[in-house]
């Protein structure tokens, strides 16, 4: 399973599930938005459109990490990538 990650290195939760992923062998794509405003626009873009986020914004936060599966799944829950990329038998 390939997830896509949003997030930058300079929260800890980011970091922290950056981690687990590398230590679970999933495979993923970071895209880290701290230097790099096309990645920035886009987490924006799920952010500012998908239900997922409302109560992230009504608390005021951000919204990361956010984690996208390949079947198009949004989640802010590192648990759910594992169950899906890690199933146990």
């Amino acid at each position: 399973m390939k997830v896509i990650m949003y997030g930058t290195n300079a929260c800890p939760d980011c970091v922290n599930a950056e981690t687990i992923l590398k230590e679970k062998n999933i495979q993923y794509l970071y895209l880290d938005w701290t230097n790099n405003i096309g990645n920035l626009k886009r987490f924006l873009k799920l952010r500012d459109t998908k239900p997922l986020f409302d109560s992230v914004k009504e608390k005021g936060a951000v919204g990361i990490p956010c984690f996208q599966l390949e079947d198009g799944t949004l989640t802010l829950d590192i648990e759910d990538v594992l169950k899906k990329a890690c199933p146990t038998p």
